[in-house]
């Protein structure tokens, strides 16, 4: 099965699969340009490889409109160009193909093409989205939530006695083909929180008490943001009260060791992390 789902930023969606709008041929899914980055020295046989960026995504997408009415034919053009008009930015394009199941964002790179049907009695298109984000991603994202006291006091004990120790440590899997930004919320009442991870050897520590109605929203990935929420509504641009030594970290593929701590807080705090697995290609 292969099905194309493409929804606009006002929300509308069209759907390309099978009749009345066939998809004829599909390309730019799995491969993408990558541009090597290398340093030479003088005299030095072949170059240094630095890293490989990926460029944007073009999928090119082949279409038939499988009605042979002109009425019919003109309202699936029409439909066409209106979902996917290029003047209203980015949409979401989710794709199933043989069982899974990806999405990723892009805009139409012009006004959707209709070659001239001559004697043909159905009506070909042709689309182009350009994707600025070449990953593919997991519809569904994941959460987890950290606690904020681990109780360490059992009876019967002996002296020294551990109480509790503030904070949480756990370990987050990135399924994907590549490191992946996530997003952190932390609920208050906490002082000066800060979330460490140990696989990258990374941290991001912000320097302000929350109060028990205020959550921390944090993004680290583009565009980067640091917000104070309260009631649901933002009330304060927090990137002043990051500590200066913070990066805003990735999970790596694999295992990630995440560690939560804060000068003052109590059990009650919460945090959760939650990202999307992502992907070269499909």
């Amino acid at each position: 099965m292969r099905r194309l789902t493409f929804e606009n930023a006002r929300g509308e969606r069209i759907v390309f699969y099978l009749s009345p709008l066939l998809i004829s041929s599909l390309t730019g899914i799995g491969e993408v340009d990558a541009e090597l980055q290398s340093l030479k020295s003088p005299y030095q046989d072949g170059d240094l490889h630095i890293d490989t960026i990926l460029q944007p995504r073009h999928i090119d997408m082949e279409g038939t409109i499988t009605v042979t009415g002109l009425t019919e034919i003109k309202k699936y053009r029409e439909q066409i160009m209106r979902v996917c008009n290029p003047k209203l930015g980015l949409g979401k394009i989710t794709l199933e193909l043989d069982g899974d199941k990806k999405e990723i964002y892009g805009i139409p790179d012009g006004v959707p093409s209709f070659p001239e049907r001559g004697r043909e009695p159905f009506q070909k298109f042709m689309i182009t989205w350009k994707c600025p984000d070449p990953y593919w991603r997991d519809p569904q994202q994941i959460s987890r939530a950290l606690r904020s006291y681990q109780g360490r006091f059992r009876l019967p004990t002996t002296f020294p006695i551990e109480f509790g120790i503030e904070g949480d440590t756990t370990i987050l899997w990135n399924e994907g083909n590549v490191n992946t930004p996530v997003t952190i919320d932390i609920q208050g009442p906490v002082t000066n929180p800060q979330i460490i991870n140990k696989t990258v050897g990374q941290y991001i520590r912000i320097n302000r008490s929350l109060s028990e109605n205020e959550v921390l929203h944090i993004n680290t990935g583009n565009p980067k943001r640091v917000e104070i929420y309260r009631d649901g509504k933002t009330i304060e641009n927090a990137m002043g009260y990051l500590d200066h030594h913070s990066d805003f970290w990735e999970l790596a593929v694999g295992p990630n060791e995440i560690q939560y701590i804060a000068d003052a807080g109590n059990a009650d705090a919460i945090v959760a992390v939650a990202w999307h697995n992502r992907y070269v290609g499909m």
